[in-house]
């Protein structure tokens, strides 16, 4: 089993992969952070609570950062997900309670006490991680490895979902985003380029409905999600995101990658771009060159990714 730390900012698509990591056999998770991005810190703090209660982990809860890595007020997102970011559905208060520990602190300690044993995959704003970068730098040689949800490069078409060339998680705190890609840990970037492939249409969804406790409620909460598709990109269904990450950890066979340097764009129209300078190009020497080379998601086996996903539930 491979120990799991979940960064989250829940999110319909946060809910429906974190509901996907606590059915696979081989992830054991061992912690949750919550930071800010769908919806303020208290409110995913709260879904977060909610979920551990509904999908029975028992696994601690930490509130992390709810401003960026430069103390900014990030965007929200609850117009995609709802007031409550978990698609307007009723929310009881939650019985679980959080861990007394900062987010960034639970990644430090859960890091140390299981050296080259952790994957940390993070579905929102990367501030978490650049926090803990920040305070143990060390950490970056402990982890066995960190899978991201953000970010697009251009492939299949995909450059954007909240500007001409940003994805959200990494708009919301870029410069976060390009400490943590720089870092000398492994992460793979499971972006727009892939996730935009993967539609859980509504017959996807409604099947989901009928998986028992935890399908109905999956299939609830991404109502509002799927109306938002419908509406903005006349999409009958919803894109897969977050579960992406998710997978990777459980089916890497199923993505292709390309790797090299990445940097992030900070500042601009441009901001939260996310570029990468593909090993062995032809570029002259330049900023990506003192940085270490990363993994980038360019492509993934779509009805395969489906029925894994599908399957977990049955």
């Amino acid at each position: 089993m491979r120990k799991v730390i979940f960064d989250t900012d829940p999110g319909v698509d946060d809910a429906m992969a974190l509901a996907f990591l606590c059915r696979r056999p081989e992830l054991e998770l061992i912690g949750v952070t919550t930071v800010h991005g769908n919806a303020d810190i208290d409110t995913v703090t709260r879904n977060a609570l909610f979920l551990k209660d509904r999908l029975g982990f028992s696994a601690p809860v930490a509130q992390g950062s709810g401003v960026t890595f430069l103390n900014r007020r990030g965007n929200t997102a609850t117009h995609v997900h709802g007031e409550n970011a978990l698609g307007n559905i009723a929310i009881d208060t939650p019985r679980a309670t959080l861990d007394g520990r900062r987010g960034h602190r639970m990644i430090i300690d859960l890091v140390r006490a299981h050296p080259n044993e952790v994957t940390i995959i993070a579905v929102g704003p990367l501030t978490n991680l650049a926090r803990a970068l920040d305070k143990d730098p060390e950490i970056a040689r402990l982890v066995q490895g960190v899978v991201v949800m953000g970010g697009a490069f251009g492939s299949n078409g995909n450059t954007g979902n909240v500007s001409p060339v940003a994805e959200a998680n990494i708009h919301n705190d870029p410069e976060a985003a390009d400490a943590v890609f720089t870092a000398p840990w492994p992460v793979t970037i499971i972006g727009l380029d892939v996730t935009q492939q993967v539609v859980m249409d509504a017959a996807f969804l409604r099947a989901l409905g009928e998986c028992g406790e935890t399908g109905r409620l999956l299939h609830d909460v991404s109502r509002f999600y799927h109306g938002f598709h419908q509406r903005s990109r006349r999409l009958d269904g919803i894109f897969a995101h977050d579960s992406l990450a998710v997978l990777y950890a459980v089916r890497p066979d199923l993505f292709t990658l390309r790797h090299g340097p990445v940097r992030v764009v900070c500042g601009g129209i441009a901001s939260g771009q996310t570029i990468q300078k593909p090993e062995e190009s032809p570029f002259p020497i330049g900023a990506w060159d003192p940085h270490p080379n990363q993994s980038v998601a360019i492509d993934v086996h779509v009805q395969a990714a489906l029925k894994v996903y599908a399957d977990s539930f049955d």
